[in-house]
Order: C-alpha cells, then sequence, then structure tokens
C-alpha cells in the first residue's frame, strides 16, 4: 500500500493544469468507443467465431457478459474519467480491456495500414496509464478530496 501512496503523492504534486484537457478528451474518447462497441457487436462476434471460442454454451454466455462488462467499463468509465470522479479507480478497471484491445485484437491486424485502430488502443492505454498515475487534476469534481 506504501506505493500506491507514493505514486498517489507523486501525481497530485506534479500535475500540469493543461493536462486536464487531455484527461477529458481520454474520457470522451472511451465514451466513443463504448458507443462504437454497443452498435458494432456483431464485429465482435465475427471475431469470436473465427477463435472458435464460442463452441461452447459456457464460453459464450461468459463472453456475452465479458461484452457487457467491457461496454460498461467503458461508458462509466468514460464518463468519470471526463468529470474527475474516482479517475485512478477507472483507470484501472479500464486497464485489462484495454490491455486486450492493443495486444489481443488490434495488434494481430496490420498496424501500418490507413486508418488502423491500433495506434487509437495504443494512445488510449498510454493516457489511462498516466491519469492512473496522475490523478484527477484540477478540472475536476473530486479536486482535493481524498480518496483513490
Amino acid at each position: 500500500m506504501k506505493t500506491l501512496d507514493k505514486i498517489h503523492e507523486w501525481g497530485d504534486s506534479h500535475y500540469p493544469k493543461w493536462l486536464d484537457f487531455v484527461r477529458i478528451a481520454l474520457g470522451l474518447v472511451l465514451i466513443w468507443k463504448g458507443i462504437e462497441f454497443i452498435f458494432n457487436l456483431n464485429v465482435l462476434a465475427d471475431f469470436l467465431n473465427e477463435t472458435g471460442l464460442t463452441d461452447e454454451i459456457g464460453t459464450s454466455v461468459f463472453l456475452t457478459l465479458l461484452t457487457y462488462l467491457i461496454i460498461a467499463l467503458h461508458l462509466a468509465g468514460g464518463i468519470c474519467i471526463a468529470l474527475g470522479i474516482r479517475t485512478r479507480l477507472f483507470c484501472l478497471l479500464n486497464l485489462p480491456i484495454l490491455f486486450g484491445a492493443v495486444f489481443l485484437v488490434n495488434f494481430r491486424e496490420n498496424i501500418f495500414k490507413p486508418y488502423s485502430e491500433f495506434w487509437l488502443s495504443l494512445f488510449v492505454l498510454l493516457g489511462v496509464i498516466c491519469f492512473f498515475v496522475e490523478g484527477n487534476g484540477y478540472l475536476a469534481i473530486e479536486r482535493g478530496r481524498d480518496g483513490m
């Protein structure tokens, strides 16, 4: 726990004000990707059918629940990160999703093709890691409150 407290103190003392606008943009991108995920569920279904993971019913139910979890965390996390509410917590909750997006889904595609999703996923992952360390910032609802 001491390591987490040290990261929290360092992030609070080394936070430039312009980084708030990057945090707000990151939250809006997460909201956008959550909404896009809702409208493109067929792409996920095609990807899962290619891998053969939907052959068993138990796996299919698990992946359906995982899909709803990803959507909920992107939408709720994006709103909370943009507003500065529990930024570190929602960054931590979105990290596994973004690692999966970068290294399992988008990395297998050609990353140098035009309009590749890999680079956006990578920048969002780096932003989430940055704000996990930095925290809320000055333009935040939770400004001045102690907490994760």
